[in-house]
């Protein structure tokens, strides 16, 4: 029989895979969903400026950066944003992924974050 090995990750690629996953999956959509409610509020300055885009990536991953690093001593003011399974170096990304998707705050999240945008598509479509 066969053994299979496991191939134990560097720490530093641990680290950037968690850090990845926490702003692709919990910052962007916070962020994006500001910048796209306020150009729903009509805000004029955001129509067509690539600064929106820029703000949105780096405020992102700066509020990653803060919930990785802070996260971890204080579990309980960051418990929505910092998810200790992203650092978990014996599995791998897409377990990672797995296994915070079947918890049930992240799956609250997910749901919150499709409604939100699906009633703000419609609200931008109708409105023009």
């Amino acid at each position: 029989m066969a053994a299979i090995a496991t191939v134990r990750k560097s720490r530093l690629h641990n680290a950037l895979e968690g850090v990845a996953l926490t702003t692709i999956l919990q910052s962007f959509p916070t962020f994006a969903a500001a910048a796209f409610l306020l150009k729903l509020a009509g805000d004029h300055d955001l129509s067509g400026d690539p600064g929106v885009a820029i703000f949105v990536a780096i405020a992102s991953l700066a509020h990653a950066m803060l919930a990785v690093t802070l996260g971890p001593s204080f579990p309980a003011f960051f418990k929505t944003v910092y998810e200790p399974k992203f650092f978990e170096a014996h599995l791998s990304l897409s377990d990672k992924i797995t296994a915070w998707r079947t918890q049930p705050v992240a799956s609250l999240q997910l749901v919150t974050i499709v409604l939100l945008l699906s009633v703000m598509a419609v609200v931008t479509a109708s409105v023009g």
